[in-house]
């Protein structure tokens, strides 16, 4: 066998357990954001966010996967932007990510194999453990990209909820419906909550 059939046979297995998420779980510094802090003259914490990923978050709860986003601290700039996604699972605050992800599990009646957590740091590793699939950002702290099932191309905030979204809508077989929903007036009125 050569490294190029290992490498198949990972990345095939890797999409079989991408085909079984229901909930996919987003942290947010140093995976939506590039884990830098912005501070406005007034004191204010500012954070950039890609709006790639909101167009992907959308594509994935528009078909029938849902999004959650766990984040140790409480912003109310991250509130806005998950409020204007319409994301229905924001928990900010979050001590104990695996905690969170167990009891949201539950709720939802999820099994660990449908769940995939998106994460950087240490404190996301409890939860990148449980869930069936972890991923983290290139820039991730070393021991999280060793622990990581994948580690994808990009540093955090430049897209990496985007290109979780699309790989899971491609292992579901739902990429190409996703894409050609995305063409419509009534998904982009959707996206931004504006009237066309």
């Amino acid at each position: 066998m050569t490294s190029s059939d290992n490498a198949t046979g990972a990345r095939d297995a890797l999409n079989l357990r991408l085909k079984a998420i229901k909930l996919v779980v987003f942290d947010v510094d140093g995976v939506l954001t590039d884990g830098r802090l912005y501070y406005s003259a007034q004191g204010e914490a500012l954070k950039v966010f890609n709006v790639k990923d909101g167009v992907g978050i959308k594509l994935l709860h528009d078909c029938q996967v849902q999004v959650a986003i766990m984040t140790a601290k409480d912003s109310p700039m991250v509130a806005q932007r998950m409020a204007d996604l319409g994301i229905k699972h924001y928990f900010a605050g979050v001590k104990d990510k695996r905690f969170q992800l167990d009891a949201l599990a539950t709720q939802e009646a999820l099994a660990p194999a449908q769940l995939c957590f998106v994460g950087d740091d240490m404190v996301d590793l409890p939860a990148m453990s449980l869930a069936g699939v972890g991923i983290c950002p290139a820039d991730a702290y070393s021991l999280v990209r060793q622990a990581a099932d994948l580690v994808t191309p990009m540093d955090g905030g430049q897209g990496v909820a985007r290109f979780v979204c699309d790989l899971i809508l491609m292992a579901q077989g739902k990429y190409d419906h996703a894409y050609a929903q995305s063409m419509t007036p009534q998904f982009e009125k959707n996206r931004t909550g504006t009237p066309q």
